[in-house]
């Protein structure tokens, strides 16, 4: 079983989303491509809250989706050791 079953089906659309955040943040280099990954989690719980639910299922499916976002870019790209 995948991580990825354990995201809410309407927090699905969150994961594209970070994933542009996360695209811009990195090419305006004003902010370190180590802090991205906290920068992401941080809005994907934002989002998933203001998305309506429980306090804690929302952090908990903001980290999914960061996790969902992030995770495929710093496999691509080999820098799992930032």
């Amino acid at each position: 079983m995948e991580f990825i079953d354990y995201i809410i089906k309407n927090r699905l659309i969150l994961i594209p989303v970070l994933f542009i955040i996360g695209s811009f943040i990195k090419s305006t280099e004003f902010i370190n491509n180590k802090w991205i990954p906290l920068i992401l989690m941080f809005c994907g719980i934002i989002l998933s809250i203001f998305m309506g639910g429980k306090i804690i299922d929302n952090i908990i499916q903001g980290i999914l989706v960061s996790g969902a976002s992030v995770l495929p870019n710093k496999i691509k790209s080999g820098d799992l050791n930032e």
